[in-house]
C-alpha cells in the first residue's frame, strides 16, 4: 500500500488534533466517584479532627493558583508515621487534587503546592497513618474574580 503525501498530512493533522484536544478532555467526576475515591483512601475508618493542619488563604483573588500547605503532627518513626495525605477540592470538576506519600524515613509529614480552584469551596486534607487511623482538616477558600467577590 502506497501512502501519498496528502494522506500522510491528513493522518498527521488528525493525530495532532487528537493529542491536543481529544486526549485533554476528561469528564468531571460525579459526587459518588469522589466519595468512592475518599472511601477507598480512608479504608472504612472515621476521619478524626486533629494532627493535620491545613493552611490555605481565606480569600483567593485568583483561583488559578491558590497556595496550600499542610503539616501532620507525627513522630515519623517506624512504629508511628504518616503513610499518605489526600488533598481534595470539593467543588472542582476533578476533586482529588493530590496524594502525597510518606514513610518513616521522610522525617516530616508536610508539603506545599499550588492548586487551581473552580469556585469558592472547601479544601480537605485526609492523613492516613501507618496503623490505618485517619485524620482530617478542612478549610473554606473564597475565590474572587478580579478581587470583586465571588
Amino acid at each position: 500500500m502506497n501512502v501519498t503525501r496528502r494522506q500522510t498530512f491528513v493522518i498527521g493533522a488528525g493525530a495532532v488534533a487528537f493529542a491536543t484536544l481529544g486526549a485533554s478532555i476528561t469528564p468531571a467526576l460525579s459526587a459518588s466517584d469522589t466519595e468512592k475515591i475518599i472511601a477507598d483512601f480512608i479504608g472504612g475508618k472515621e476521619p478524626v479532627s486533629g494532627k493535620v493542619k491545613l493552611k490555605t488563604p481565606e480569600i483567593a483573588e485568583n483561583g488559578n493558583t491558590v497556595p496550600i500547605s499542610f503539616t501532620v503532627d507525627s513522630p515519623m518513626t517506624e512504629d508511628n508515621y504518616v503513610a499518605s495525605v489526600l488533598v481534595v477540592a470539593a467543588g472542582n470538576p476533578f476533586p482529588p487534587v493530590a496524594t502525597f506519600n510518606f514513610s518513616a524515613m521522610s522525617g516530616k509529614a508536610e508539603a506545599s503546592t499550588r492548586i487551581r480552584l473552580a469556585t469558592t469551596q472547601d479544601i480537605l486534607a485526609y492523613a492516613k497513618m501507618n496503623d490505618g487511623s485517619v485524620f482530617l482538616d478542612k478549610k473554606n477558600v473564597k475565590v474572587t474574580i478580579g478581587g470583586c467577590g465571588g
